[in-house]
């Protein structure tokens, strides 16, 4: 079961539950939350809530394509994880302008050390949702989308969610310099969470997500990259006892937990560039790339 935020006819925001079949149904819910903390208030899970909804209910005529979906979620913070694959600390490697230290470069420390790294990455006000652009950032000329799972996450860290996420980063900036990665991650645009929500207790495995990266230029694909959450360095549960440690986190906070699909060295994106992100059971992810205008410009 994966939950979904659509406008309806009136352009009002509807939160709708939709079936392994693909049949929609609108829920009587203000947002995702709200449905979890109900279903724990009568002692139920999220789906046996919904099952028990929708039993009444005749599914909407719309398909899914048919809809205009909104962000699922507004995330009152999204934080983000870094260098928690092989295939992220070799790419932070290349990047860096220091040389390879005998005893390693930072992102070799973090990748082996206790403590994961953890960076706050967007703000409800600053995360977008499907079909929205994505900006690219104006002082950056080295510019990729980190494709990633996104963990839903109660008050009390527990995981009630997964979603896709999309941490666009620069990277000649943070490799200038590892102490510009706030601006190397955090502009106007510059995070996208969708379409769904997957419900935690319908994943059987989540170490076994398959992600598939794509990016089009002038309707071609010019680059594609697959990964499985298989190749973790870090558990997920990991990841979020070090965000709720000493730390106030709100219910419906989104982490991301690091990318393993990174385009070639030689690649940067580009205006009017599509990027499509794709996990297996959540669904697909796609925004289109814009230059901001001047007068957008924070």
């Amino acid at each position: 079961m994966r939950i979904i935020r659509y406008l309806n006819k009136n352009s009002s925001s509807v939160l709708g539950a939709v079936t392994d079949q693909g049949e929609i149904y609108p829920l009587p819910y203000s947002g995702f939350m709200e449905l979890v903390n109900q279903a724990d208030s009568v002692g139920v899970t999220a789906l046996k809530l919904i099952e028990s909804l929708i039993a009444v209910m005749d599914p909407l005529e719309e398909k899914l394509d048919e809809l205009e979906l909104l962000v699922p979620i507004v995330a009152p913070e999204v934080w983000a994880s870094g260098v928690t694959y092989e295939k992220s600390r070799v790419a932070r490697n290349y990047e860096t302008s220091s040389e390879i230290l005998d005893n390693g470069t930072c992102y070799d420390k973090v990748y082996n050390a206790e403590r994961p790294e953890l960076f706050f990455k967007s703000t409800a006000a600053r995360t977008i949702g499907p079909n929205a652009p994505v900006y690219l950032r104006s002082d950056s000329t080295w510019q990729i989308p980190e494709p990633e799972v996104g963990l839903v996450i109660s008050k009390t860290g527990r995981i009630v969610g997964y979603t896709i996420g999309n941490d666009m980063s620069c990277r000649d900036i943070e490799g200038d310099n590892p102490l510009y990665l706030p601006q190397a991650k955090i502009w106007r645009n510059s995070c996208v969470i969708g379409p769904a929500i997957r419900l935690a207790e319908t994943v059987e495995d989540p170490y076994n997500f398959q992600l598939i990266c794509r990016i089009f230029r002038a309707d071609q694909l010019v680059v594609e990259g697959t990964a499985n959450t298989s190749q973790l360095k870090r558990r997920f549960e990991e990841l979020v006892s070090f965000l709720i440690r000493d730390n106030e986190v709100f219910d419906g906070t989104v982490l991301l937990t690091g990318t393993s699909i990174v385009p070639p060295n030689e690649f940067t994106l580009k205006e009017n560039d599509q990027i499509e992100i794709e996990i297996s059971s959540i669904g697909k992810l796609s925004n289109p790339v814009k230059l901001q205008h001047s007068k957008e410009v924070m």
